[in-house]
């Protein structure tokens, strides 16, 4: 889906919790039958300093499960980290509008691509690429500029400032190439991004992106490698929507109902 692979924000395992937020993995662990981590809740204090805290008889509420994909948990939180992360992507959603539904369906659809990725030889990612799109990212993000993201200090700034530590958006984009990798493998076959597409893109939406916000814009050149990537994602999108429906229809998926307890 054109929705799914334009906004890749990575995949919905190792999230990251905003700042100050207590939260349980997702897509990392199964859940556990009738516990606080499958309610969505954690226990009150117990101990010392518990009877001063006045704790609740019931368990205090800090995340929500909104899906289970398979024995994978989607969270309130993990929504919101969706949100945040959109700072990195700047270019896929141009408005600056986010739909909690469509971020919800993106969670869904990367947990899916990521199980099944796993199940294949070679997927993995080396450090030493990721690093160099992150380099590369820092570069091509208009809000970048006013940070001074070109020294290490701006980009951990910048990094921070969206909720997240650089290790968090670092396994977070790893995971992103990794997805793309496995796409790539499985449906960019005969797929061709011809030259002239790119530079309409870049005409047509990358430019007046930048103008709106005030920033100079890089030189063709320097990021149609980007450019080809976002026209390879909405070509494959087509092909992956179908693969992703037929595995929702084999009962992968649960949506959870606020308040229901995962079975």
């Amino acid at each position: 889906m054109a929705l799914l692979l334009l906004a890749l924000a990575c995949g919905a395992a190792a999230q990251a919790p905003g700042p100050g937020a207590t939260q349980a993995p997702t897509n990392t662990k199964p859940h556990t039958s009738g516990t606080a981590a499958s309610q969505g809740t954690a226990s009150a204090p117990t101990g010392k300093g518990a009877a001063d805290a006045a704790a609740p008889s019931e368990g205090v509420l800090v995340d929500r499960v909104i899906a289970v994909v398979n024995n994978d948990l989607i969270l309130e939180s993990d929504v919101d980290q969706e949100r945040r992360f959109g700072a990195f992507q700047p270019f896929t959603s141009p408005n600056g509008e986010f739909s909690r539904a469509k971020a919800i369906e993106r969670l869904i659809d990367r947990a899916l691509i990521l199980q099944q990725a796993r199940l294949q030889p070679d997927q993995t990612v080396a450090p030493a690429e990721v690093k160099a799109e992150l380099d590369q990212l820092r570069k091509d993000i208009p809000a970048c500029k006013q940070y001074h993201c070109e020294t290490e200090a701006g980009w951990e700034k910048f990094v921070h400032d969206q909720g997240f530590t650089m290790q968090e958006l670092t396994q977070r984009w790893q995971e992103r190439m990794q997805m793309l990798k496995f796409i790539e493998m499985r449906f960019r076959m005969g797929i061709r991004i011809e030259p002239a597409a790119i530079k309409e893109y870049y005409d047509n939406t990358l430019l007046p992106e930048y103008a709106r916000q005030k920033a100079t814009s890089p030189p063709l050149d320097a990021i149609s490698d980007r450019v080809q990537e976002v026209l390879l994602q909405q070509q494959v999108g087509k092909l992956l929507d179908d693969w992703l429906q037929s595995l929702k229809a084999q009962g992968s998926v649960r949506m959870m109902k606020p308040g229901e307890v995962q079975p």
